[in-house]
């Protein structure tokens, strides 16, 4: 593809505040990315993901990172065989496992390996980095050797073996060893691996997308068959991908999905599946085929999505409530989803989403220094007792804390991805040879602008602890190239300065605000992103009625559940009253939260209060966070039980009470969904 260069005419402190468009088409090469040739695709990304390792962490996020990396990150292969021994050609006995090496290790495994070479690229660890680089070596040397696909020491026709009753297990265990040698490759620059995903995607066909949510599919290789097409530009590897929608059943599939026909599933499985369609868009140039993913997702979203910006799973898609639960598998895969729904569109609606799972739902499942998790999470969590009883997958011990989260370690490994995947996207290329700045946190960028000129962007800030984000630039030499900075949904009077001069904010098309001028050393950009108090009120909903839920607790079969919640978020951050915790499987005695929240949506930013404090010098989510609210609420007289866990009706004459919440990441035992009071309680 052929640049197209803004002209150098423009003077030198010129800023020009232009609507971002997803309209552009690159024609060429975009420097500091993975991009080689988009070419042939009928529609561009807005958005192109920097390679591993040009972002890195800083601050809170940094602190998060490194105590992955000496916990569950760094060391699942000292836990586990699954994870000690998959990928290197031979059988063993773990859960899942099949005789020739096939089956649940190489998923879960995949999962890992994805994570970990992210992780450490970020951080620049060499240990990590040398750990999973062995691995990824032995799957890129045995592809090179004798391999026609990753699991190199079996024929191809073993992508189609059955493993626990699902036809293509290994092919979709395939796909994510697929997005890890694609990290791999981005962040090491070792063309051995680029060959070696060049070799196996030459000679794959994408098998059929399954309608349903009940099985997964080899489909989801699309993800890295298309990184590697735009890190070669092969032909062949793009004509695969191109017919994969020509048959009638994935024209049926679209069809039925654009007319939210579709019936609840495994929500991993979902969030793999939907963003096929939208990922193929890019080489069909049919709106049809975008409008297929996001008809899915808003069926979804409209019947089981939870206050963390993740869709019930237990594993199947389990409706509304304050005790349904999220695998933490979910976490990851819908912040994969996001990802890629945000470098198509260019839509900030997306960078929103993913801002309110990861500071929400990502740290909820994990022990405070990384050195545990757990399979599962619920909005509340009163006691290890309620909700005591586990759903039926994966069974017993799916809510306690373990090094490995539970037997079936798909969640344990899954979880390694999230914390890098945020990082690596918290900057993107754009096809006008600029930045944008897609995600927010304490963080530093080093990427390639303008014609081939790097730049460092320090990002200097505690958000989402607090409101200010402080940009300094240092380049090579003065350089016009645009800078793009999102406008998240919920801020409505952003503030933005450059060398303190104010920039005016017009109305944003797509969330982002575009400053294009001629940076030099030492440039300066404050944003300031105001956060106020938001109370959500909404109402619990039935369990699916459908034969998964048949054997589960009482609640999951009364189709009458329509109780009142709220909840309360300040900017990206869900607030809960928190239950104080021994350890994450242990609640401290005595704690009281049978409380009512007793504020009208309409008059939350006068009634509840905003206390900072100084953020930790090391923050590890502890319920001492550098941000608390103090709501209006009523004491009641209330015991929620396993099927019974919140009113039918609003509380009417409570006492009145203040009570203190902190950020939902920070809680292990929560009251998140409210009960309402009679009185702020809007029908």
């Amino acid at each position: 593809m052929k640049r197209k260069f803004l002209p150098y005419s423009l003077f030198i402190g010129l800023i020009a505040i232009v609507l971002l468009s997803c309209t552009q088409k690159p024609e060429a090469e975009i420097t500091g990315t993975i991009v080689k040739n988009s070419s042939g695709l009928m529609v561009s990304p807005v958005f192109f993901p920097l390679k591993p390792g040009a972002v890195s962490p800083e601050g809170w996020i940094r602190d998060w990172a490194k105590n992955a990396a000496n916990g569950i990150t760094g060391h699942l292969d000292e836990y586990s065989p699954t994870f000690g021994e998959a990928w290197k050609g031979y059988g063993f006995k773990a859960m899942g496992a099949t005789a020739n090496g096939g089956g649940w290790p190489l998923e879960q495994c995949s999962y890992w390996l994805d994570g970990a070479v992210r992780l450490g690229y970020i951080l620049n660890d060499s240990v990590l980095i040398k750990k999973a680089s062995a691995r990824l070596d032995t799957v890129v040397e045995g592809v090179l050797k004798r391999g026609d696909n990753f699991i190199y020491w079996l024929p191809k026709k073993a992508l189609i073996d059955s493993t626990q009753g699902w036809v293509e297990f290994n092919s979709w265990a395939h796909s994510h060893m697929g997005r890890a040698l694609v990290a791999y490759y981005q962040a090491s620059g070792k063309e051995k691996v680029l060959q070696a995903l060049t070799k196996v995607y030459r000679n794959y066909s994408l098998p059929k997308l399954i309608e349903h949510f009940r099985a997964v599919s080899g489909s989801v290789n699309i993800d890295p068959m298309m990184d590697t097409y735009l890190m070669t530009g092969d032909t062949t590897i793009r004509n695969n991908i191109a017919s994969f929608g020509k048959t009638e059943e994935y024209q049926a599939l679209r069809a039925n999905w654009n007319a939210r026909k579709l019936q609840p599933g495994h929500n991993v499985i979902y969030f793999e599946n939907i963003r096929v369609p939208a990922l193929f868009y890019l080489f069909s140039g049919e709106k049809k085929d975008l409008g297929a993913t996001l008809s899915a997702l808003s069926w979804a979203e409209s019947t089981n999505l939870l206050p963390v910006g993740v869709t019930s799973g237990e594993e199947f898609h389990a409706g509304i409530g304050a005790t349904r639960n999220i695998e933490t598998c979910d976490v990851s895969a819908a912040i994969n989803t996001f990802d890629r729904l945000l470098q198509i569109t260019g839509e900030e609606k997306y960078s929103d989403k993913i801002e309110t799972i990861f500071f929400n739902a990502a740290p909820a499942p994990v022990a405070r220094d990384f050195s545990t998790m757990c399979y599962y999470q619920s909005m509340n969590r009163y006691s290890n007792q309620i909700p005591g009883e586990e759903p039926k997958s994966p069974g017993k011990e799916c809510y306690k804390f373990t090094k490995l989260g539970h037997p079936v370690l798909c969640c344990v490994s899954n979880n390694c991805r999230i914390l890098p995947n945020y990082v690596i996207n918290m900057w993107m290329a754009t096809t006008d040879h600029g930045l944008a700045a897609t995600l927010y946190g304490p963080c530093k960028v080093k990427a390639e602008v303008a014609n081939n000129t790097l730049a460092e962007i320090n990002c200097q800030t505690n958000y989402p602890f607090e409101e200010t984000i402080k940009m300094s630039i240092k380049i090579q030499h003065p350089s016009l190239f645009p800078l793009y900075l999102r406008i998240p949904a919920w801020c409505a009077n952003p503030l933005i300065t450059v060398n303190t001069e104010s920039v005016k904010i017009e109305k944003q098309l797509n969330g982002f605000v575009k400053l294009s001028r001629i940076w030099a050393m030492n440039d300066q950009i404050e944003i300031v992103l105001p956060m106020i108090p938001k109370v959500v009120q909404g109402n619990e909903t039935p369990y699916p009625q459908i034969a998964y839920f048949d054997p589960y607790h009482k609640m999951a079969k009364d189709t009458t559940i329509h109780n009142p919640y709220a909840c309360v978020y300040y900017g990206p951050l869900l607030f809960s009253l928190p239950i104080p915790d021994i350890n994450p499987d242990q609640e401290t005695a005595g704690a009281k939260f049978n409380y009512a929240l007793d504020v009208k949506p309409a008059d939350a930013l006068q009634q509840i209060t905003v206390q900072r404090t100084t953020m930790p010098e090391n923050w590890n989510w502890s319920l001492d966070s550098p941000v608390k609210l103090t709501v209006n609420a009523q004491e009641f007289n209330w015991n929620p039980t396993e099927n019974k866990v919140l009113p039918d009706k609003p509380v009417e004459k409570g006492l009145s009470v203040k009570i203190h919440l902190v950020p939902y990441g920070s809680t292990k035992f929560r009251v998140t969904m409210f009960p309402v009071t009679a009185a702020s309680y809007h029908k």
